[in-house]
C-alpha cells in the first residue's frame, strides 16, 4: 500500500474543509516520496512545484515551457532533473496582468497609446544615442523595451496555456508567444557577445587597444623649449575655483542667482593658458524667473597673472548650458540634434573674440561592440544660438583645445603601455609594460602645458609595478592626437609634491600637482603651495632626474633664481648659467653650523655686516671645512630670498700649522710602525 506523507494529508484535510488548494495538490511535493532520493514530495531536491529551485522549474530541469534546458534541450528530454516538467525559469509571478483580462479592445488601444508616449518622453528625456555601440542605448532598451516585452509575451503564453473562463486553452498560441519571449533574450544575449568580443583576451584585440594612440619618442630637451616664465601656469583648477569664486561674491546681482559650474576648462586664449567656465542656475526657481534672458557671463580666470574675472557677455548671453533642466540643455540640444552620434564629455571654450561655445567630440569604436573607444568627429555648439558646426577632427579651428578629452587619451596611452606586446604578456612576463602614473587622492595623474598654442596633456610614465620612480614622460595634444614620449629617469609626481612640502613642512604648505617646464634643457617639475585656505604662497621647481635639486620662493621670479643657481652649483647646467645674478663677497665669518638635508651636507654661515645666511652645499664647496669663526673669506653666491647660495670660494685659506703638523705627526708614527713591524 503506498504511504502517505505528512504533506499529502494535510493538503486532503485543507480540501475536505472547503479551502482552495490550487495546484499544490497535483503538481506538489507529493510527486514523489520524501524518501525517492531527490525526487522526494517535499525535498528542496525533488521534482516538487513550479517554484522549486531544483524540481520541475529548475532552471536545469526538463520543463516543457520553453526552457532552455528543458524539452529538447541538450540538458534533457520531456522531464526535469528532479521531477516532471517544468518552466523555463523560476516562476514569474503575473497574476497582477490578468486584470487586463478585462479591459476593452478601445481600451487597450488607449493603453498602448500610452505606452508609446511613456516611451517618447522617456528617450527625450535620457536622449540615449541611437547607435549599436553605445552601452547607454542597450541599457535605455534593455530597461524600457526588452524587459516589459518579455513580460508581456511570458504573461500571454502563459494565458494561452491554461486559458480561463473566457478563452479555451490554445497551445499553438502559448508556444507562438512563448517564441517571442525569447526574442529579447536573444537581443540581450547578443549585446553579451559583442561586449566579449571587445575584451584585450580576444585573439587580435591586444595589437588593436595599443595601436589606437601611436606615440613617437623624442629628445625632451629639443623638442620642449625652455621655459617662457611670463607664460608659465602658476595655479591649478582648484586655485582657478577659489579665484572665481572670490570674484563672483563681487557681483551681488549675479551671487544671488546665478553660480559658477565647476567645468574650468583650460585653453589657451590670445596666448595665454586660461581656465574658464560658465555660469549656470542656482536652482529651478532661478531658472524659470531667468530663463528668458539666459546665463548673462562666464568666468576666466589667468593661469599666469592668476587674474579672475566675469566676463559680462551683454547681448549674447549663454542659452544653452548644463543648468538648463529641458529644450535648451546642451546635453540633450545637440544629441537629439545629431541622435546616431556617441558624445564624449562636452567641454566650455571660448573663441579669440570671447564668444562661448561647447566643444562636443563624437566617439566611435574600433574593437568589438563596446571596445577601443576613440574620436572621429567634433561637433561645435554655439552657447548663445545653439547653431551646430559638424566636423572631422582636422578640420577643427585652431582655437579649439579640448577635441579629446584628457581621461581618453590617458587611457589610451595606458593601452598601448599595457598591450604594446600582447595581452598575455600585460599580466604574466610583463616586458616593457608601461602605466601613467597614478596621480594623488585618488585622481588620473596627469597636468596641462601650453605648446605650439594647443594644450597637451603631460604624465609620467611608471613602470607595470607602479614604483616611486618614472622611466619618461608623455605629452598627448587635446586637439590632434599627437602623441611624444621622452625618456627621462626620475621621481613620480607624488615624489616630487612630498619632497616640495618637506623644503616648507613648518609652514604646512600642500603642493599642487606638478607642471612639466624645460629649465636650462633640464626637465623639471614646478608647482604652486598652498596654504590652509587654498592660496599660492611660495613656489617650488625640482629636478626631475635630481629630486633632491628642490628650490622654493615667494614668487616665480625668485624661485627661477634659486633654482637656477642649484643646478649651477651642482654642476648640471654650465657655470654661465645665473652668473648676472651672481654677487662677491669679502667678509669675516661670523658664525658656522652643519646641517644635512636629503643626505647632502651643507654648511649655513653668517658674514660680520652683512645680512641673510649664505649656504655652502658639500661635496661641490668641499674646501669650505677648512675655514672656522673669525677667518676671512671671499667667495661668489646667488643672491636669494632667504638663503643664498653660495657658487665658489675665490681665496684658499691656508692650513693651520698645528693642524698640519698634527697630520705630519701622525704620518711620521705610521711610518715607523710600519718599520718596526
Amino acid at each position: 500500500m503506498k504511504q502517505t506523507s505528512g504533506i499529502d494529508a494535510l493538503l486532503e484535510a485543507l480540501k475536505q474543509s472547503g479551502v482552495n488548494t490550487g495546484d499544490l495538490g497535483g503538481q506538489s511535493a507529493s510527486a514523489g516520496s520524501a524518501s525517492d532520493a531527490g525526487a522526494g514530495g517535499g525535498s528542496p531536491f525533488g521534482g516538487g512545484t513550479n517554484g522549486s529551485p531544483f524540481g520541475g522549474g529548475s532552471p536545469f530541469g526538463g520543463g516543457t515551457n520553453g526552457s532552455p534546458f528543458g524539452g529538447g534541450s541538450p540538458f534533457g528530454g520531456g522531464q526535469g532533473a528532479g521531477g516532471n516538467g517544468g518552466n523555463v525559469m523560476p516562476e514569474i509571478d503575473l497574476s497582477f496582468m490578468d486584470r487586463f483580462n478585462d479591459f476593452s479592445k478601445k481600451a487597450l488601444f488607449l493603453l498602448a497609446i500610452v505606452v508609446v508616449l511613456a516611451l517618447g518622453v522617456a528617450y527625450w528625456w535620457f536622449h540615449p544615442p541611437i547607435n549599436i555601440h553605445s552601452v547607454d542605448t542597450w541599457t535605455f532598451i534593455a530597461v524600457v523595451i526588452l524587459l516589459p516585452l518579455f513580460i508581456v509575451f511570458l504573461w500571454k503564453s502563459r494565458g494561452y496555456e491554461k486559458g480561463d473562463e473566457r478563452t479555451a486553452p490554445k497551445p499553438g498560441k502559448a508556444k507562438a508567444f512563448k517564441f517571442l519571449a525569447c526574442i529579447p533574450v536573444a537581443i540581450v544575449a547578443v549585446g553579451v557577445v559583442g561586449a566579449v568580443l571587445s575584451l584585450p583576451i580576444v585573439p587580435g584585440n591586444a595589437a588593436k587597444y595599443s595601436s589606437v594612440l601611436v606615440t613617437d619618442t623624442l629628445e625632451f630637451a629639443e623638442d620642449i623649449q625652455e621655459v617662457n616664465y611670463s607664460e608659465i601656469p602658476v595655479i591649478d583648477r582648484d586655485i582657478a575655483i577659489l579665484y572665481g569664486n572670490r570674484e563672483m561674491g563681487a557681483i551681488p546681482e549675479y551671487v544671488s542667482q546665478f553660480v559658477i559650474s565647476n567645468m574650468y576648462s583650460q585653453i589657451n586664449y590670445q596666448g595665454n593658458p586660461v581656465r574658464v567656465s560658465p555660469l549656470g542656475y542656482a536652482d529651478l526657481i532661478k531658472w524659470f524667473t531667468n530663463r528668458e534672458g539666459g546665463i548673462p557671463a562666464y568666468s576666466l580666470v589667468n593661469m599666469t597673472t592668476q587674474d579672475a574675472e566675469i566676463v559680462r557677455l551683454g547681448d549674447s548671453p549663454i542659452y544653452y548650458s548644463q543648468s538648463e533642466p529641458l529644450f535648451r540643455n546642451i546635453d540633450r540640444h545637440v544629441q537629439l540634434n545629431y541622435p546616431f552620434y556617441m558624445f564624449d564629455s562636452f567641454s566650455f571654450e571660448i573663441d579669440e573674440n570671447g564668444h562661448p561655445w561647447w566643444i562636443c567630440p563624437v566617439q566611435t569604436r574600433t574593437i568589438g561592440l563596446f571596445g577601443g573607444t576613440t574620436i572621429s568627429r567634433v561637433v561645435l555648439c554655439d552657447a548663445t544660438t545653439g547653431e551646430c558646426q559638424d566636423l572631422a577632427v582636422e578640420d577643427c579651428p585652431q582655437w579649439v583645445d579640448g577635441v579629446y578629452p584628457a581621461d581618453l587619451l590617458i587611457a589610451q596611452y595606458n593601452w598601448y603601455g599595457r598591450y604594446n606586446n600582447g595581452w598575455l604578456n600585460s599580466f604574466l612576463g610583463q616586458e616593457n609594460v608601461m602605466q601613467t602614473t597614478p596621480g594623488t587622492d585618488g585622481l588620473l595623474g596627469y597636468n596641462y602645458i601650453a605648446k605650439d598654442d594647443d594644450v597637451w596633456v603631460y604624465s609620467g610614465v611608471t613602470s607595470a609595478t607602479a614604483d616611486e620612480s618614472i622611466i619618461g614622460i608623455v605629452l598627448v595634444n587635446q586637439r590632434t592626437q599627437e602623441s611624444h614620449f621622452y625618456s627621462v629617469p626620475g621621481a613620480t609626481e607624488a615624489s616630487a609634491m612630498a619632497s616640495a612640502e618637506g623644503q616648507v613642512q613648518d609652514l604646512g604648505y600642500r603642493a599642487t600637482f606638478p607642471l612639466l617646464i624645460n629649465v636650462n634643457g633640464q626637465p623639471t617639475y614646478f608647482m604652486a603651495l598652498k596654504d590652509g585656505s587654498g592660496v599660492a604662497k611660495q613656489f617650488a621647481m625640482i629636478d626631475i632626474q635630481r629630486y633632491q635639486n628642490v628650490a622654493t620662493g615667494a614668487t616665480v621670479a625668485q624661485c627661477q633664481k634659486s633654482y637656477e643657481s642649484l643646478l649651477a652649483i651642482n654642476g648640471v647646467v654650465s657655470s654661465g648659467v645665473g652668473e648676472d645674478d651672481m654677487v662677491e663677497l669679502t667678509g669675516v665669518i661670523r658664525s658656522m653650523a652643519q646641517a644635512v638635508i636629503d643626505g647632502d651636507s651643507h654648511f649655513y654661515v653668517t658674514i660680520e655686516d652683512a645680512p641673510g645666511i649664505y649656504d655652502f652645499a658639500l661635496p661641490g664647496l668641499l674646501e669650505i671645512v677648512g675655514y672656522r669663526v673669525g677667518d676671512t673669506i671671499t667667495f661668489t653666491f646667488f643672491d636669494g630670498e632667504t638663503t643664498n647660495l653660495a657658487y665658489a670660494i675665490q681665496s684658499d685659506l691656508p692650513l693651520d700649522p698645528v693642524f698640519s703638523m698634527e697630520i705630519v705627526d701622525d704620518a711620521e708614527a705610521d711610518s715607523e710602525e710600519e718599520a718596526a713591524a
